[in-house]
């Protein structure tokens, strides 16, 4: 799960790209900031995995606030303003990457997941190439491992199959066998019961949402 920091004082443009990331099952917005000592004192306590970062901000502006820090998290500036000159002014002030405020959803993630790879978003001419490589979402090590059979069960479960001897049946296996499978699957996501595990499965994108 990649940790993000929003630093922006656009209170419409926090609220639209937290509630995307959030939908997004390998990101979660952990702060929102719309000033540039509000985002001192937040980095001052939490170390996000990214920080998407906003040149004009009241107070320190964002890119004062990037050059003090030493050294700052791995941030990508997302801005209206898209000149040659506030670019190379980002990237000199410690940002891995610049995008401007009207790249669509699918680049912001991908640029997200590429900076908290450590990849620098700083080759025009490369830099589709790399969103590329970062298009598809990461799992978590436990929820990346699960087989096939466990997201049988866990597609199941989404559609409100939870008794195990109706998923013994579905399955062609054991009752005892389905309870092996559960018990790994808990492991696996970090939750405790079916309904954990559905919700969980459904979050992550691992099965569809049962309409």
């Amino acid at each position: 799960m990649i940790d993000v920091v929003v630093a922006d004082d656009h209170q419409l443009f926090v609220d639209g790209v937290t509630q995307a990331l959030d939908a997004l099952p390998d990101m979660r917005v952990v702060g929102r900031v719309g000033d540039g000592d509000a985002l001192i004192d937040l980095l001052a306590t939490r170390s996000p995995d990214v920080l998407l970062l906003d040149i004009d901000m009241p107070g320190p502006t964002g890119l004062e606030v990037l050059e003090r820090l030493d050294p700052p998290p791995p941030t990508l500036v997302v801005s209206m303003h898209a000149a040659d000159d506030d670019r190379r002014a980002a990237m000199d002030a410690g940002a891995m990457g610049f995008l401007s405020k009207g790249v669509p959803l699918s680049d912001l993630a991908a640029a997200i997941r590429a900076v908290e790879a450590g990849e620098a978003l700083d080759d025009a001419a490369t830099l589709a190439d790399v969103l590329d490589r970062h298009r598809a979402a990461r799992l978590d090590p436990g929820a990346a491992a699960l087989t096939d059979r466990e997201r049988e069960l866990l597609r199941l479960l989404a559609k409100g199959v939870t008794a195990t001897d109706e998923m013994a049946d579905a399955l062609f296996i054991s009752q005892k066998t389905v309870k092996n499978h559960l018990a790994n699957i808990y492991a696996k996501l970090g939750v405790s019961d079916r309904a954990q595990a559905a919700v969980e499965a459904i979050r992550l994108g691992i099965v569809a949402r049962n309409r």
